[in-house]
């Protein structure tokens, strides 16, 4: 483990954030993290606050005044990412959602309260999808053997088989409260006692069971009373939520039944059940001032023994034998400092008691570790069945030994700064820990665990959770962290080779994602940072293409099985003439006619057309340098066969509107460039498609290219958004100080370099990226930019237009490479 940065508030005044009292933190799939600080004012009243940030700009923090009146206990995200989940102490519940679909941008509209009961434990109510991961076949060719969706059922269905939405929580008084989002919006709350007799519930823990069942977890807090657990179970009764509670088997701690150390740990301070869908195993810590013990139970089906003298009147054969079900330890820890926090892994790897020698044997699979961390300021990973250490971090102390007992150890004059809340990313690659002193820490966690894997181990390791986050849709932007410039290579071409392994459906729904996927990795190497470039400008010409083919329509009602914009492609790809119109007479002209006013709104993405077709031909004499942008598109049939198709439907709209055409400077008032580009196009997709052999450019196209600069002003593509993120500058191991509210002046990154075609000079005019228009240099638009790509774009659209809104339509929550969006200041740089 290796510390990647530090956020810390600039000051630490009355006046400002303190650290709040419980602290609580949580981590999306998206890569957000949100947790908790107070706010005093002069007359030292609080103000409970949230702080949502997404990892690569950990400094432009999301603040809002959460409007909680007792501390917040709880914060829980959904499973998309989306929506979060804050609870308090006096019982109040609110559900949080993205703004405008904005990252940095929050609003709560609905909650719930049972007035005056402080919330112990909240989660999301399960959707019933679950797949897991198959470590033991990383290397098979089909996604589906690697990751098999689970048989798994809602908490609670709507009719037809559709999971209904909701949140369940519990209280201090042994209350259970379930909430319901109704598809109108409305929220149902029902509230029921877990057991009928209530008692004080200090820690409680959720989680879900295959068959939509749900399992609560309990204690008073005292190691001398039992962990209590119950089954919950929510439906819907004449349009009102029911619950009924049923109770399980519970169990004592270990340490409190050994004679000699009964007392010596008074106080339960952790109970987590080891996943939200593994309510069979549960992980329990001890403490007392000074140390702790960790335990790991699971819960088995133990035939129960019949005495012989019933035996002999009925003997017991086979499954006829009565069951119990059973808690049995499966490890328990030596004495350990006191344990200031815990972290679980989210990964759904599914593991059996077998599993329990992956902790000895040198292979590591990310998600078998949990985090412990602990008040000398250090952390352990231990593996989550053995409990045995895999991984030490130290934050500020000298290294000690990893088997030097507690009691032993030094202790520092002034308080220790640890960490009071961790959590895990979701491919447990990364670990983030908010202190004792509100300071957020970010952690990289080798996949190896320390252990000196071959580099091709190590690939695979990585290979394989990029896969996954290509799969689940979940951000990777923890596992870039362990991508070293030499592996970005071997990783692009590992990942595209598994890739088109796939069948042709999955490689279609998953196409745009590979891309982008693609993109990140090349941004943290110098070699590749070129081809960022390219896979960008691909992800918008998949766009630009099914966007027009769409707006097409069949010119009669009693339409052939195919659309106009498949016959466009079957015709393009049949008729290889390089005479635009001898292709366009094949065409049923019909099918294009359009309204004019949409015509002329689309004349921006027509033209980025235009500019990037003569982009590319006119480097066509350079093809031997991959440093220059677009470089892979001269041997892309695919893409080249998507641009021809593009300008013939040009062609066809430049007929209706001759004003919608892209604008060309001709040295000749004569010459017809739509059509002298077509030729050129044709002849260098005939070298490249995918039904001919592969040939190199004839002399006679590439003489005809190196003349085009001659007869048209070869225009200046923006290439590449300007990121300011963080990822591909914490490639040298050195942890960056960062402070929250101030945006660093980072040393620069591999995107930076002045390569051809990626030169800006200082006040060149901004581009929204997404509608090709120019903002100008101080931009006075309201913007919204990419966390992952930084594509900016505005939020607001210039254009009423029906075909440019179902084109803005299709970024409203998502960036093209799939990034969220966040709201930039009206003076970014």
């Amino acid at each position: 483990m290796d510390l990647a940065y530090v956020c810390e508030w600039e000051k630490w005044p009355k006046s400002t954030h303190c650290p709040s009292v419980p602290l609580a933190c949580a981590w999306s799939c998206r890569n957000l993290i949100a947790f908790t600080t107070d706010l005093r004012n002069d007359d030292q009243d609080l103000t409970r606050m949230i702080h949502i940030l997404d990892t690569e700009h950990p400094w432009d923090v999301h603040s809002v005044s959460s409007e909680h009146s007792e501390a917040i206990t709880c914060l829980e995200w959904d499973q998309s990412g989306s929506r979060l989940l804050s609870a308090d102490a006096d019982g109040q519940i609110k559900c949080w959602s993205m703004a405008d679909h904005l990252a940095n941008s929050w609003e709560s509209h609905v909650g719930s309260l049972v007035e005056g009961d402080p919330i112990v434990a909240l989660s999301w109510l399960h959707n019933g999808v679950k797949l897991a991961l198959h470590v033991e076949k990383s290397g098979a060719s089909s996604f589906g053997e690697k990751f098999s969706r689970v048989k798994f059922s809602p908490s609670l269905t709507l009719f037809g088989g559709k999971p209904m939405e909701g949140w369940i929580a519990v209280t201090v008084s042994g209350l259970v409260t379930v909430s319901l989002l109704k598809p109108s919006g409305q929220v149902l709350t029902s509230t029921e006692s877990l057991c009928r007799l209530r008692g004080r519930v200090a820690l409680a823990d959720i989680a879900f069971t295959g068959g939509g069942n749900i399992v609560v977890a309990t204690a008073d807090g005292s190691s001398a009373s039992p962990v209590q657990f119950y089954k919950v179970c929510v439906s819907m009764v004449s349009e009102k939520c029911r619950i009924d509670t049923e109770i399980l088997p519970s169990l004592f701690m270990r340490c409190t039944t050994d004679l000699n150390r009964r007392d010596k740990f008074p106080a339960i301070t952790h109970l987590k059940f080891l996943a939200r869908d593994m309510s069979e195993q549960v992980l329990l810590c001890a403490s007392s001032q000074t140390s702790s013990i960790v335990e790991c139970w699971s819960l088995r089906k133990e035939g129960l023994p019949v005495n012989n003298i019933f035996q002999q009147i009925s003997p017991v054969v086979g499954d006829k034998q009565p069951m119990i079900l059973k808690w049995r330890i499966l490890s328990a820890t030596n004495d350990l400092d006191r344990v200031s926090a815990v972290a679980l892994p989210k990964l759904p790897i599914s593991l059996t008691n077998t599993d329990l020698k992956v902790a000895s044997d040198t292979q590591f699979y990310p998600g078998l570790g949990l985090a412990l961390a602990f008040h000398d300021g250090s952390v352990h990973i231990v593996h989550r069945l053995s409990l045995q250490t895999m991984a030490v971090f130290y934050s500020s102390a000298a290294p000690r030994s990893v088997d030097e007992p507690a009691i032993k150890r030094p202790r520092a004059t002034g308080p220790a700064v640890h960490f009071k809340a961790m959590q895990l990313s979701w491919t447990s690659l990364a670990l983030v820990g908010i202190d004792n002193h509100g300071k957020l820490s970010m952690l990289r966690i080798s996949p190896s665990m320390g252990h000196a894997l071959e580099v091709h181990l190590a690939l695979r390791h990585l290979l394989f959770l990029l896969e996954y986050c290509m799969v689940t849709g979940y951000d990777w932007w923890d596992i870039l962290l362990h991508v070293q410039p030499g592996m970005v290579q071997s990783l692009v071409e590992k990942l595209h080779e598994e890739y088109t392994r796939q069948n042709a459906a999955l490689q279609q729904v998953l196409s745009t994602r590979i891309l982008a996927m693609k993109a990140s990795l090349c941004k943290l190497s110098p070699c590749t940072v070129t081809r960022v470039c390219d896979y960008h400008a691909k992800l918008f010409l998949i766009a630009i293409s099914s966007t027009l083919k769409s707006l097409l329509r069949p010119h009669l009602l009693n339409t052939p099985d195919k659309s106009p914009g498949d016959r466009l492609t079957e015709i393009c790809a049949k008729i290889t003439d390089v005479d635009i119109d001898k292709v366009m007479i094949n065409l049923k002209t019909e099918e294009f006619v359009l309204d004019m006013n949409t015509l002329q709104a689309l004349q921006q993405l027509l033209q980025w057309v235009g500019d990037f077709v003569l982009y590319l031909l006119a480097s066509l004499p350079n093809q031997g340098s991959p440093l220059r942008p677009g470089h892979s598109f001269l041997r892309d049939g695919t893409s080249l066969g998507m641009l021809r198709e593009l300008m013939v439907v040009i062609r066809i709209w430049g007929l209706l509107k001759p004003s919608c055409l892209p604008v060309y400077t001709a040295t000749s008032d004569t010459q017809d460039s739509m059509s002298l580009l077509f030729r050129l196009l044709t002849k260098l997709w005939i070298c490249c498609r995918d039904e001919g052999p592969t040939s190199e450019p004839d002399e006679a196209l590439v003489d005809e290219c190196c003349l085009l600069p001659s007869q048209l002003l070869i225009p200046s593509l923006d290439w590449l958004p300007v990121s300011d993120g963080l990822v591909s500058r914490l490639q040298p191991k050195q942890p960056l100080r960062l402070h929250f509210g101030k945006a660093p002046a980072l040393p620069g990154s591999a995107t930076t370099l002045q390569l051809d075609g990626l030169v800006r000079a200082p006040g060149q005019p901004k581009i929204d990226h997404l509608r090709r228009l120019h903002l100008g240099a101080y931009p006075t638009e309201e913007c919204k930019a990419c966390t992952r790509c930084g594509c900016v774009t505005m939020l607001k659209s210039p254009n009423k237009t029906t075909a440019v809104k179902q084109w803005e339509q299709r970024w409203i929550k998502n960036c093209l490479c799939g990034g969220l969006w966040r709201r930039m200041p009206l003076s970014y740089p």
